[in-house]
């Protein structure tokens, strides 16, 4: 079923009556050509492009929950590519104009708003800093532009300037990035992947991988077994508990990064803001509810929720810059689970099983990846040869010395 606007109006004169779930709901059956464990952001657009674009189309995504349960309908909603490092910054772009052209490509609202975003340097060392990444965003096709405190003060008027401790000495922007709807990201994948005919199957917990003389054969779910060609994982923070079953131990912790929202407010943030003293993030969504976050729980834990003073800190950031946000209302928080890698980049590989792929380690990148990871994954998958933008991405590279290191904190994964 194609959405169009005559469609709206056709449903509209006829009672609503002719639409029909945006999905099926497909028992699993016995074999498939491939099989992507993780119904979430990353697995739907997997399948989507698998089948889409490379024409892979016998394919089943296995989920233990609901499609779009977890991280993808956790997060807070920036897209960007203002990355440095060459391992990171062209594959992150690609994600950028996927994105552009995505609610095209799928037929549906993903709510996709370039409102820009920018990082705010407080010191003359950070505005090298980030000089130096703006050249390397021209490099790699981004756009990337420098402002000044004077021009903010235009712009941004309700930040606090002169703040003692964190004057706002300018800042860099990216006036393509911005926000999507999260949720709806997920189920216009979805939808696109099952129109030609990929199985989603919901509620279906793998228990185990077929590995027979160095091959995957399959996998065990608690709905049957399932015989496959290919098994491809994208699975978030549960990568280390999924892949052990597999006898691979990753270079990967487990953290939870929290998220907030506010009461809904008239509009009053224009486009994404980052602090550059500490760590927070703030938007606006299309509600009205102020979206933040900041820093990671720094223990490993599995738990979709964190502790407070993690909360206290990111609210000091946000009070830190804009002190205005200290007048509203704080509605509901959560957490999702993070896969923090030893240098704070992913990974998207084969395994040393043959048969077995691996789609992980995204820290705080895995939404802003989503296009650009599902569609090197299914590359990958389809020609068993890593997509240009993504060869950097390879679980061997802390064994061969070629770690992606953006942050620069060296390897302790809750420092990226």
């Amino acid at each position: 079923m194609t959405y169009s606007a005559f469609r709206i109006l056709k449903e509209g004169l006829t009672g609503n009556k002719g639409w029909t779930p945006a999905w099926r709901d497909p028992d699993p059956q016995e074999g498939y050509d491939v099989v992507v464990v993780g119904g979430g952001g990353h697995g739907l657009s997997t399948a989507y492009y698998l089948s889409n674009k490379f024409g892979v189309r016998n394919v089943a995504v296995v989920e233990k929950g609901w499609l779009g349960g977890g991280n993808i309908g956790r997060n807070t909603t920036i897209i960007r590519s203002n990355y440095m490092l060459p391992g990171n910054e062209p594959f992150y772009e690609l994600s950028m104009k996927l994105w552009e052209g995505l609610e095209q490509d799928t037929n549906y609202n993903s709510m996709v708003s370039q409102r820009s975003i920018l990082n705010l340097f407080h010191t003359d060392g950070q505005r090298d800093a980030f000089v130096r990444r703006a050249n390397s965003m021209f490099l790699a096709g981004a756009d990337a532009g420098l402002a000044d405190a004077a021009q903010l003060r235009k712009e941004l008027p309700f930040l606090d300037f002169d703040n003692a401790r964190f004057p706002i000495k300018g800042g860099l922007f990216q006036r393509r990035g911005g926000t999507a709807r999260h949720d709806a990201v997920a189920w216009g994948y979805a939808r696109g992947a099952d129109m030609p005919g990929v199985d989603l199957i919901q509620n279906c917990e793998v228990t185990g991988f077929d590995v027979e003389n160095g091959v995957c054969k399959g996998l065990q779910t608690t709905r049957r077994a399932l015989k496959a060609k290919t098994v491809s994982v994208c699975v978030a923070g549960s990568s280390s508990r999924v892949m052990a079953m597999a006898g691979m131990r990753l270079p990967i912790e487990s953290h939870v990064l929290q998220a907030f929202v506010s009461e809904g407010l008239k509009p009053v943030i224009p486009g994404v803001i980052t602090f550059g003293a500490g760590h927070f993030y703030i938007s606006q969504s299309d509600k009205g509810g102020l979206v933040f976050g900041g820093d990671i729980d720094g223990y490993n834990s599995y738990a979709q929720r964190g502790n407070l003073p993690v909360v206290e800190d990111v609210c000091e950031g946000g009070m830190a810059i804009m002190p205005m946000i200290g007048r509203a209302r704080l509605l509901r928080s959560w957490g999702g689970i993070m896969d923090m890698s030893m240098d704070g980049s992913p990974f998207i590989d084969k395994t040393h099983i043959d048969g077995l792929y691996f789609n992980g380690g995204w820290c705080y990148g895995g939404f802003k990846a989503t296009p650009a990871s599902g569609y090197c994954y299914a590359h990958l998958l389809a020609t068993d040869e890593p997509h240009e933008v993504a060869k950097e991405l390879r679980l061997d590279r802390f064994k061969r010395g070629h770690m992606i290191d953006e942050k620069g904190s060296g390897n302790q994964p809750n420092l990226h």
